[in-house]
């Protein structure tokens, strides 16, 4: 009896720490995430060269490109990404893997005009030596009533 009960509370504790491990991993992306959006806010040239993988693809929607043409953009400001407002987040963990989905509201300026759009963004994000690395950012045109389900 006393075998069953240590084994069961082995257990339980095993599934906890499991829990406890993807809910750090899940709130560490989800972190990145929004220190992305500032970054991309303020401009921050180092970081976001850093943080992009090497072969990163950004969608948008007028085109899809790569790390130094969405750098470029974000540099000579032909796309300020002024202020993202998230109002929801969905993470999940694969491996070496983490998927995020935010809806957004994001606040730009895009040639000039500042814009307001409702977006849910998947970002693709991969466990390098050195950290996370973003590999993808996709922006989907949604109503605002669009709702990410958990």
């Amino acid at each position: 009896m006393k075998r069953s009960v240590i084994a069961l509370f082995l257990i339980i504790m095993s599934a906890h720490l499991c829990f406890a491990q993807n809910s750090s991993t899940e709130q560490e992306i989800i972190k990145l995430s929004q220190d992305k959006w500032q970054w991309m806010a303020d401009k921050d040239m180092d970081k976001l060269a850093t943080f992009f993988h090497d072969r990163s693809k950004f969608v948008h929607m007028s085109g899809t490109w790569n790390k130094e043409r969405e750098l470029e953009i974000i540099k000579t400001g032909s796309i300020w990404y002024k202020k993202a407002d998230v109002h929801d987040v969905v993470v999940e963990i694969f491996d070496d893997t983490a998927i995020l989905w935010n809806r957004i509201t994001l606040l730009a300026v895009v040639r000039g005009n500042e814009v307001s759009n409702q977006f849910t963004v998947t970002e693709i994000y991969k466990k390098q030596e050195d950290g996370w690395k973003l590999l993808d950012l996709t922006f989907s045109s949604v109503r605002d009533t669009h709702v990410i389900e958990h």
